[in-house]
């Protein structure tokens, strides 16, 4: 039965209005905010940038990503690019009113995690996995620095994490979704013992993991790649 949008360029404006564009590859910083897309419910758009081809640094992708990094999104509604991953979870749960609290001092708890994250865990996982995994050559000061701060910085988790059931508190909130997926490269970080060395972050990742939307982003864009089993 024919309803308002008759027209088939309507059918398309309509579709397109509320959608996201997202410019992505699987990465833990690109499973952010794919995840975070999911558990808004936001209809989004992917689009595979293949880092290990240096698509990010075709003049397009630049025009959004002005650091040449995924994620970046765009907005359809208005247009808006965002690129850095925090800043785009920041954008969504603006945009969406989930995830981070409106009230000043809950907020500013969710936006402490979430930077403890974009400073600490990102750089500092990133480069454990650089050079234990794809580093040309072997530098042993180098994993053993970057090593013994990924362990640490499990320990600031772990510390935090036998406190509250969630990294800002009662609440999941995106200082969670910007953490889980570099736990979930746990196997990568030398944890002798995985992740029964630190029991809170285990008992928070698992249930992260159990989260539909979190499960229905992991694998983006898709490989077949399987939520690493704690």
């Amino acid at each position: 039965m024919p309803g308002p949008l008759d027209k088939p360029q309507d059918a398309l404006a309509a579709w397109e209005a509320g959608m996201i564009d997202l410019y992505t590859w699987s990465t833990p910083n690109g499973r952010k905010v794919s995840i975070m897309l999911e558990e808004c419910g936001l209809r989004h758009s992917v689009h595979s940038v293949d880092i290990t081809k240096d698509e990010q640094f075709r003049p397009e992708f630049l025009a959004i990503s002005p650091n040449n990094k995924i994620p970046a999104i765009v907005d359809r509604d208005n247009g808006h690019a965002v690129f850095e991953s925090g800043a785009i979870l920041i954008y969504l749960a603006e945009r969406t009113g989930r995830f981070l609290p409106t009230e000043p001092l809950a907020r500013s708890t969710v936006l402490e995690w979430l930077m403890f994250q974009m400073g600490g865990i990102g750089p500092m996982f990133g480069q454990t996995h650089h050079f234990t995994r794809f580093a040309k050559e072997q530098v042993p000061y180098a994993i053993a620095r970057f090593g013994a701060e990924t362990k640490r910085l499990y320990g600031v988790l772990d510390r935090r994490l036998a406190q509250v059931p969630y990294l800002a508190g009662a609440d999941y909130s995106i200082a969670d979704i910007a953490a889980w997926p570099w736990v979930a490269r746990f196997e990568w970080h030398g944890l002798a013992q995985g992740l029964d060395e630190f029991a809170n972050v285990k008992r928070w990742y698992q249930a992260i993991a159990a989260r539909p939307g979190v499960q229905r982003g992991y694998d983006v864009p898709s490989f077949g790649q399987q939520i690493p089993t704690a």
